[in-house]
């Protein structure tokens, strides 16, 4: 029973091994795999606020041409409809 119960114990080792030797790999290609990227990041970084600056400019023109096309809109509405309340409100 020994034997088996040492087998045991040694391949759980073995495979604890392993896992710790495949996390230190990983943990090693990660880290290589960021350092060789770094430069690329730090080139692309300012490129990237541009285009953020740019999109944010299109949205807020297109959020701007919305609200310049709604608030005559609107004021028509309120222009016909205001009498109209009126009218109801004082029926009522």
């Amino acid at each position: 029973m020994l034997p088996l119960i040492m087998t045991l114990f040694g391949l759980m080792f073995a495979a604890m091994v392993v896992f710790a030797v495949f996390a230190v790999a990983i943990l090693v290609a990660k880290t290589a795999l960021k350092l060789v990227l770094l430069p690329l990041k730090l080139i692309l970084l300012p490129i990237l606020a541009i285009v953020f600056l740019v999109k944010l400019a299109v949205v807020f023109a297109a959020v701007v041409a919305i609200a310049a096309v709604l608030i005559p809109i609107m004021i028509v509405i309120a222009i016909f409809a205001l009498p109209v309340l009126a009218i109801v409100a004082a029926l009522a």
